[in-house]
């Protein structure tokens, strides 16, 4: 079995909000551009980021070949992009959410304005479904957590891309981190609610743009107990009581020159992320970004920069696929 996350790069139809196509020719090159490489990687299920219309994932999923199902969140962020799925088996939703975990208070978000009821929500849904596999029922969620590309308040209610001054910078970067720590705790408590403490017994994956590298505090967050890290020479020689909640982050089982997913400013990192639960980490066949085989038609990624109108109309996505096989 094959799971993997892929951030699809603004897949909107023409003309229906900011980061959409210009034309309809432009955006059938980028469902053929996404949809090539979906059929290359033959996924039993991916989790999708960046999708508006239900629509646009029908077309996606049409155009990849063979029978799919699809689920897309309801909640939307601003723009109007939401996580979803594409499945080989059925889906049954267990947990659509955007509402902060129990406790987490609302969070500053710009100068000068008390936090509103947005700022105690997620930027975007967090997705959380269950398929019947070959080996049992397979939890997943997906999210795409708040983004390190800072935006500014400008005139007319529009956004720039460049601040006033480097205070604005700090201000706005601290900003973002307040909402993205509670993003990464929300999502922590969707885990929480899909491993029911049983994480030695269930097969559960949370999986999605995390928008921050694998050490990052807001990275460290889901993983739950510490000690959940592939790459220590014990993991696995003892089991302990935080075994049945710690989620893995596959990161180490992605051969190191392959452990990006996103170039930003000329520098690869990894930041799309696949956690498994304990009983699937010791399952572990495989795990790679791009597509399998070394293949790197997939890997071969665009260096983006602070301002994301740059990439709109070109086909494709500016992130590589991230991918498991247990």
């Amino acid at each position: 079995m094959l799971v993997g996350t892929w951030n699809l790069e603004n897949l909107m139809l023409p003309h229906s909000g900011d980061g959409a196509p210009a034309t309809e020719a432009a955006y059938e090159a980028k469902v053929a551009a996404l949809a090539s490489v979906i059929t290359a990687l033959d996924p039993d299920l991916l989790g999708v980021q960046e999708v508006r219309q239900e629509e646009t994932l029908a077309d996606l999923a049409k155009a990849a070949g063979g029978q799919w199902h699809i689920a897309l969140s309801r909640h939307a962020d601003r723009r109007g992009i939401r996580v979803g799925f594409l499945s080989r088996t059925p889906m049954r939703t267990r947990r659509d959410t955007h509402v902060f975990a129990e406790k987490l208070r609302p969070v500053q978000g710009d100068d000068g304005t008390e936090p509103d009821a947005h700022d105690g929500e997620t930027s975007r849904g967090f997705l959380a479904v269950e398929t019947d596999t070959g080996d049992g029922v397979l939890h997943v969620a997906v999210a795409h957590l708040k983004s390190k590309l800072l935006s500014y308040p400008g005139a007319g209610g529009k956004s720039r891309f460049q601040p006033h001054d480097e205070a604005e910078r700090a201000r706005f970067g601290a900003y973002a981190l307040y909402r993205r720590a509670a993003e990464a705790a929300t999502l922590r408590a969707v885990a929480d609610f899909l491993l029911e403490g049983a994480g030695t017994e269930r097969d559960v994956i949370v999986l999605g743009d995390m928008n921050d590298v694998v050490n990052a505090a807001t990275t460290q967050i889901l993983l739950g107990p510490p000690g959940s890290e592939l790459d220590k020479p014990r993991a696995f020689a003892k089991s302990d009581l935080g075994d049945p909640f710690r989620l893995w982050d596959i990161a180490p089982r992605i051969p190191e020159e392959r452990r990006f997913s996103r170039v930003s400013f000329g520098r690869a990192e990894l930041i799309d992320h696949v956690l498994l639960s304990h009983r699937l980490a010791r399952r572990i066949e495989e795990a790679g970004t791009g597509l399998p085989e070394h293949r790197d038609d997939a890997l071969v990624l665009p260096s983006v920069d602070e301002d994301p109108r740059k990439r709109v109309g070109t086909p494709g996505s500016d992130h590589a696929p991230v991918w498991v096989r247990v």
